[in-house]
């Protein structure tokens, strides 16, 4: 459709971050990589799509953050010194940000691909997307949403035992 065409049309680059474990540092390295990249001079989105544990808001201490809607579709939270990262976080749609998501496959694929067709991310070099642990659902979904736009890389973290 022509939204999906418009809101990921200025993304340049689009960089997963993956491993098939949980508490190696994939929100570190997601996180680490957005500010370098952003002090480098690159324009850098990070979509947190590790539903079940979305902890960059917090890194990033914009986790009391509102989502707006614009026209076209959601507004991502900016944040950096000079507001220079765009951020779309599960964090920022729950009423706490504590609060635990249980959600089934569907729920939670639907999401994902809301985020990927409905947050309107402007001109970006690098969108960075931060994956929840293991191969699910969710890797699926994401990948399989941004499967058309052909700009795909991936940086897998793991760890030495």
């Amino acid at each position: 459709t022509l939204a999906e065409r418009t809101n990921l049309a200025g993304v340049r680059h689009i960089l997963l971050v993956l491993s098939g474990k949980g508490g190696v540092g994939k929100s570190t390295i997601s996180t680490e990589l957005a500010l370098a990249l952003c002090n480098a001079g690159k324009r850098v989105g990070i979509l947190d799509v590790d539903l079940c544990g979305p902890s960059i808001p917090r890194m990033l201490r914009v986790q009391d953050s509102a989502v707006h809607q614009c026209d076209s579709g959601w507004v991502p939270v900016f944040v950096g010194q000079d507001k220079a990262i765009a951020l779309m976080s599960i964090g920022f749609l729950l009423e706490r940000p504590d609060d635990a998501v249980v959600w089934r496959g569907p729920k939670k694929n639907a999401l994902i691909k809301q985020f990927v067709t409905d947050v309107a991310w402007g001109d970006l070099d690098f969108l960075i997307v931060d994956t929840p642990p293991g191969t699910s659902d969710e890797h699926i979904s994401t990948v399989e949403a941004l499967r058309p736009y052909q700009l795909l890389g991936a940086i897998l973290v793991t760890t030495p035992q």
